[in-house]
């Protein structure tokens, strides 16, 4: 079973920037494809950022287009979110998820808080 753990979050102000990181508990990090979700309260959950099957590339929801940027080191087994310019609207708990290229299998981690004051 893999485990995801993040870390990261807190309180900011508006524009501030963070980096959550999400280690993984798999000696095959580089099988999986690495995504970033998030919840506000009330509201469902959001695939905010993530990497793309077959290939290097990244897709990222518009409203965070230019302002956070996903990245990995397998070498590492720790994929990460930076998030710049943050505002109010970004506060939500962020989670790390990862999928198997090999059998489709996802696991999520426990979530890290973000709130970002106007």
């Amino acid at each position: 079973q893999v485990q995801l753990v993040e870390s990261g979050g807190g309180l900011v102000q508006a524009g501030d920037s963070l980096s959550l990181t999400c280690t993984a508990s798999t000696r095959t990090f580089s099988d999986y494809i690495m995504r970033w979700y998030r919840q506000a309260p009330g509201k469902e959950r959001e695939d905010v950022a993530g990497g793309v099957r077959g290939g290097d590339g990244r897709r990222y929801v518009e409203s965070v287009q230019g302002r956070f940027t996903i990245s990995r080191d397998n070498a590492k087994n720790t994929a990460y979110l930076r998030v710049n310019n943050l505002k109010p609207e970004d506060t939500a708990i962020y989670y790390c998820n990862a999928v198997s290229t090999m059998d489709g299998e996802e696991h999520w981690g426990q979530g890290t808080q973000v709130t970002v004051s106007s």
